[in-house]
This record gives C-alpha cells, sequence and structure tokens, in this order.
C-alpha cells in the first residue's frame, strides 16, 4: 500500500487537505481526534480539520432539552 497522502477537498467548505487514511500508514491526522459516528449516506468523503473539529464539537457539545 502506497504511503502517499490523498490530496482532498472538503465537502463542506471546500478548502484543500491532505489524507492518510487510506494510505497504510495509519496515522492520518484524524485518527488523533474524537470518533464521530459514520455518514449514512455512500457518497459521503472526509472533512477538513476544521470543519471535523466543528462536528465532534457539535456533537459533544450538550444540546438545550427543549423539555
Amino acid at each position: 500500500m502506497s504511503r502517499h497522502a490523498e490530496n482532498k477537498r472538503c465537502p463542506e467548505c471546500g478548502a484543500a487537505f491532505e489524507c492518510l487514511a487510506r494510505s497504510g500508514a495509519n496515522d492520518c491526522w484524524c485518527m488523533k481526534l474524537p470518533r464521530l459516528p459514520m455518514p449514512t449516506d455512500a457518497a459521503a468523503d472526509c472533512l477538513c480539520p476544521t470543519c471535523l473539529r466543528a462536528q465532534i464539537e457539535k456533537n459533544l457539545s450538550p444540546g438545550l432539552n427543549p423539555y
């Protein structure tokens, strides 16, 4: 397996970033962050560091209970 980074574009904001998740290196930057549930959309792709951190923050923050 190649250990080269894959150049990607964030589907949320359009920022360019590098992904090592499928490179065989097993040390992509995203693997050091808390995990989120996998998207249900089969076409979903990786988020850039900024958008992934924002999504993690959103999922880990306690929501306001309307009841």
